[in-house]
């Protein structure tokens, strides 16, 4: 089982822009926002990935991710949910040693942008990027299942 340890900060410019390596849109949507068990349906450019999400605690939490089908993954979001609710483009940011990924969202969340920092452990403190702002760690209103919903 794969831990995923994140944290979560507000963006407060865009130039994460010019500092990025590459950039993916991304749709999701869920099969599951259960607290305990958030299964996610992620595109990826042309790839579809099926995400399984425990409990938060703290920034740790257990996860797993399976490729599938694209074809799949688009019949059992038309089928199952509303179609894709989240839209946004990800942007991957090297800085200081570690990989930030920057999410601008787009469509009924235009505007926003999230960056988040995975971390080998849970005390690791990386040196924050110039564009972030408030960190949301934690915050519900800022999870991907909760957004979906709005």
């Amino acid at each position: 089982m794969a831990k995923e340890i994140e944290r979560k900060f507000l963006v407060t410019d865009r130039t994460f822009v010019n500092m990025a390596t590459s950039s993916s849109r991304i749709r999701q949507c869920y099969l599951s926002d259960a607290t305990d068990a958030t299964v996610r349906l992620r595109l990826k450019d042309n790839e579809a990935y099926l995400t399984i999400k425990g409990r938060n605690h703290g920034c740790v939490r257990d996860e797993w991710e399976y490729q599938i089908p694209t074809d799949e993954a688009i019949e059992m979001a038309e089928r199952l949910t509303e179609g894709f609710a989240i839209d946004k483009t990800r942007y991957k940011v090297p800085y200081k040693g570690f990989l930030w990924e920057v999410d601008e969202f787009h469509g009924r969340h235009e505007g926003l942008i999230v960056a988040e920092v995975e971390m080998p452990s849970a005390d690791c403190a990386p040196e924050l990027p110039p564009f972030i702002g408030k960190e949301v760690t934690g915050d519900v209103k800022y999870y991907n299942s909760v957004l979906a919903r709005r």
